[in-house]
């Protein structure tokens, strides 16, 4: 039976779980958070917290004219929550009495059931009218500042914008499978593109596996890889299996590879379902070892470039690990070219908007190896724009492009190939 109450009272766990304890989202489902709750409030509560989290920065400017001293972690995370629930429409009455009975029911923070009755019977009047007038949040200064100086202003506005919308859903089709039967928008680059909230189980192929959900931007590398029948491809960081799915429908030969035996079980029963075939191996990529004709590698990164649909990362990290995050990339990319054939390729990418995981590290691996070249004619017929591809040969995509369709998660790849 469906608890809206729950619901609301796990999602200011989830809130005080990545704003104080800096977890990530995925992190507190992995242990079980909404393991509790009936499906209905499982999309309530997570629908709730990254609501909250993309409109952070207006809640609390709309809390701050009744808010005179420092209050509590957990009970500004109720007033955060109330707020974006009555600025976006929510029943007054409703979301009032529910924050003020949680915060009721809270041993140590009881006592401030008035002050939250009171704010939020304020932000109900007041705080719609104001809401509307206030700019998209910014993304914290950590985060914002490198991009910022990387794309330059107008672009950080942008990214800004599509990052407070969040993202639509993206699906990758088999090849052969008609797209008219998911309705939706085709994307230059062949991905179709969904409105999001749609219950992805409940499309038609679902069940057949005609398809799989993936982000237009991250539907790319693959597809750039150009994989043929019969090679022997490798796919390094392999999980959850997007690009290892392409791979395989393509007819190549393909061994995904992934140090998360978890997120492995998850990139199997995607192969299940969609009846496509690859060697799944739980190991390190830097261990693997063999000839290639060409290998994918979605090195670890930031994953700065996902923040539209992870609005927790932002604000969970501080860039603080970012630096031992490059050298590692810069490891596996030496690693991974020295598994691929004379005459082969390797692919590497990174969901991160950041130019020291991406551009930079090709820059770096163009000088270090002289039997390496970037490949751009790969990107000629592929929907994107030639502006995008980058002055070392690379493809840079960022959320503010396709700003009007939705957006798409920041990417970049680089198709590196060797001499025979």
């Amino acid at each position: 039976m469906s608890d809206a109450v729950q619901a609301r009272r796990t999602a200011v766990y989830l809130l005080d779980q990545v704003l104080g304890e800096e977890r990530l989202l995925a992190e507190c489902y992995a242990a079980g958070a909404l393991d509790k709750l009936v499906p209905e409030d499982k999309a309530r509560a997570q629908r709730l917290t990254t609501q909250t989290l993309r409109e952070l920065e207006r809640a609390d400017r709309v809390l701050a004219k009744y808010l005179k001293k420092t209050t509590p972690l957990h009970v500004k995370n109720v007033l955060r929550l109330g707020t974006v629930e009555l600025c976006a429409g929510g029943a007054a009455h409703g979301v009032v009495n529910t924050m003020v009975n949680i915060i009721a029911k809270h041993k140590r923070h009881g006592a401030l059931k008035g002050l939250v009755n009171a704010v939020l019977r304020k932000v109900a009047a007041d705080g719609p009218a104001a809401w509307d007038k206030l700019r998209a949040p910014r993304l914290p200064k950590w985060l914002r500042a490198p991009l910022s100086q990387a794309w330059g202003p107008e672009a950080m506005l942008m990214i800004e914008q599509v990052q407070q919308a969040g993202a639509p859903l993206d699906i990758t089709l088999k090849p052969g499978v008609d797209p008219s039967a998911l309705g939706g928008e085709v994307l230059p680059t062949g991905s179709i593109r969904i409105a999001a909230g749609t219950q992805v189980s409940g499309l038609p192929g679902f069940e057949a596996g005609d398809w799989w959900v993936q982000d237009a931007a991250a539907a790319l590398p693959a597809q750039v890889l150009q994989a043929q029948p019969g090679e022997q491809i490798l796919d390094l960081c392999a999980a959850p299996g997007g690009k290892t799915m392409q791979l395989a429908a393509a007819g190549a030969d393909v061994t995904a590879v992934d140090t998360s035996e978890t997120r492995l079980k998850r990139l199997q029963e995607n192969l299940d379902r969609t009846g496509l075939q690859a060697k799944v191996v739980v190991g390190d990529a830097l261990a693997q070892s063999g000839s290639y004709d060409a290998v994918l590698l979605d090195a670890p990164c930031s994953a700065t470039g996902t923040i539209r649909r992870h609005p927790d990362l932002p604000h969970a990290k501080d860039g603080s690990g970012f630096g031992e995050l490059i050298d590692l990339q810069a490891r596996m990319l030496a690693h991974a070219w020295a598994l691929v054939k004379p005459g082969g390729r390797l692919v590497y990418c990174t969901c991160s908007l950041l130019p020291d995981e991406g551009e930079c590290q090709v820059e770096d691996a163009l000088d270090m190896f002289s039997d390496m070249a970037a490949d751009r004619s790969v990107f000629a017929d592929k929907g994107v724009e030639t502006d995008w591809i980058t002055e070392e040969g690379g493809l840079r995509l960022r959320p503010d492009y396709w700003a009007e369709k939705g957006g798409m998660d920041g990417f970049y790849m680089a198709v590196l190939r060797k001499s025979g």
